[in-house]
């Protein structure tokens, strides 16, 4: 998942882009204004999931900024920034920003909040079209899921695959943004709707099941100390033995 950071401060930047990546982004830092909106033109890439838009730019006000991109683009945009006022707060709201939070902030809560925009937002191109959501492949297409959602049900390669409530819940929350890490805590929350604390069992036992049932042991990767996250893409094959001569 593409994600555009507009940060000027180098060393705030280097920590977040290092944190994000881990968590599965692919993090463009813009140092200015400028060069976040020269970021967003369209030029054939993926379109970014989400903006990270701090307001103390060098050569202009994150504001401006947030107005321009609102103007030409759908796109999620969270302002980062040290105004805590609420008058600040209001005024970007009300310029089309998505949410607002400010430093110094909890790194899960902001992991949670990005989870939270991009989930209200189709990835269907710049998100201005708001009339055309035609369908398109899938990132599970290559495992062969299909995930149908109204009616609840999964299957695999045409099968179907009968999955209790929280384990549906489980996938279909991991498979709104495939490749990123949730967190233990963000999934209980919306999953379980309860705290994480004394519930890790729960969850290792419910991802266990999902992999058995599916027959993909792969597909639902444990992210040390942090969460989990799907794996869309199929693993590489293997080059077969080349045999052996001169025997």
């Amino acid at each position: 998942m593409r994600l555009l950071l507009v940060e000027d401060d180098e060393r705030v930047a280097a920590a977040l882009v290092a944190v994000l990546g881990r968590h599965g982004f692919q993090v463009r830092h813009a140092r200015s204004g400028h060069e976040a909106l020269d970021a967003l033109v369209p030029d054939g890439n993926e379109p970014y999931r989400v903006v990270l838009l701090d307001l103390g730019l060098p050569d202009r006000d994150g504001f401006e900024v947030c107005s321009r991109i609102r103007a030409h683009s759908g796109v999620p945009v969270i302002m980062v920034t040290a105004r805590a006022d609420v008058r600040s707060r209001i005024h970007g709201l009300n310029l089309g920003a998505d949410d607002y939070i400010t430093k110094p902030y909890d790194m899960g809560e902001l992991l949670a909040r990005i989870h939270a925009v991009v989930r209200r937002w189709p990835a269907t191109g710049t998100g201005s079209e708001s009339g055309d959501q035609s369908a398109r492949p899938g990132p599970l297409e290559s495992r062969g899921i299909s995930i149908d959602r109204e009616r609840r049900r999964v299957s695999v390669d045409g099968r179907d695959v009968p999955l209790t409530r929280k384990e549906f819940d489980l996938l279909a929350l991991l498979a709104q943004s495939p490749g990123v890490v949730y967190r233990r805590e963000q999934i209980f929350s919306e999953v379980w709707r309860s705290g994480w604390e004394g519930n890790g069992r729960t969850l290792e036992v419910h991802v266990g099941s999902l992999r058995n049932k599916l027959g993909l042991p792969g597909l639902v990767e444990a992210v040390r100390g942090v969460g989990y996250r799907l794996i869309a893409e199929q693993p590489a094959q293997a080059d077969p033995a080349t045999p052996e001569s001169g025997r």
